[in-house]
């Protein structure tokens, strides 16, 4: 009863003919790994502008502008200078203009200077003297439709002639 045991057919061995297909030559298929921030660490100052188009963190002092793809001032920062990214996350102090698509001023930040932005977010205790200004989009001017008696009057185009510019 207990001394059968049941046969399985045995399986052939698995064979690897060729080598694996190579990646898409698509960048857009291959994704970046992320890359770490820059730190400027708080025992350092930079006197010149730092630009880029990275992450760059800041807890040390900039005497000059900083231009870069996000850029967070930690608590200890200190940025004198105009200061332009995508995204700005504070917590420390900046002393000039600031231009950014997202402005984020934490309880502990400090600004003294006009901020031009599209979105502005301000926690308690964070002190902010200067102007609020909203980035303005250009509105693209309405193209007016021709009028039908203008198009009457107008002579039919000559085919193969441009039109003379005036």
């Amino acid at each position: 009863m207990f001394s059968k045991t049941a046969k399985t057919p045995a399986k052939p061995p698995v064979k690897f003919d060729a080598a694996p297909a190579p990646l898409a030559a698509d960048p857009a298929a291959q994704r970046k790994a992320p890359r770490a921030a820059s730190l400027i660490s708080e025992n350092i100052t930079i006197e010149g502008n730092v630009t880029g188009e990275g992450e760059v963190h800041i807890d040390g002092v900039v005497r000059g502008d900083v231009r870069v793809g996000k850029l967070t001032v930690g608590e200890t920062g200190h940025i004198e200078g105009g200061v332009y990214a995508e995204a700005i996350e504070a917590r420390g102090r900046i002393i000039g203009a600031v231009t950014a698509k997202q402005v984020r001023l934490y309880g502990t930040a400090y600004v003294d200077g006009d901020i031009t932005h599209e979105q502005l977010a301000m926690e308690t205790g964070a002190f902010f003297q200067g102007r609020s200004l909203k980035f303005q989009r250009p509105a693209t001017p309405p193209t007016p439709a021709p009028s039908p008696l203008a198009q009457a009057a107008a002579p039919a185009p000559t085919p193969g002639l441009a039109p003379k510019p005036v």
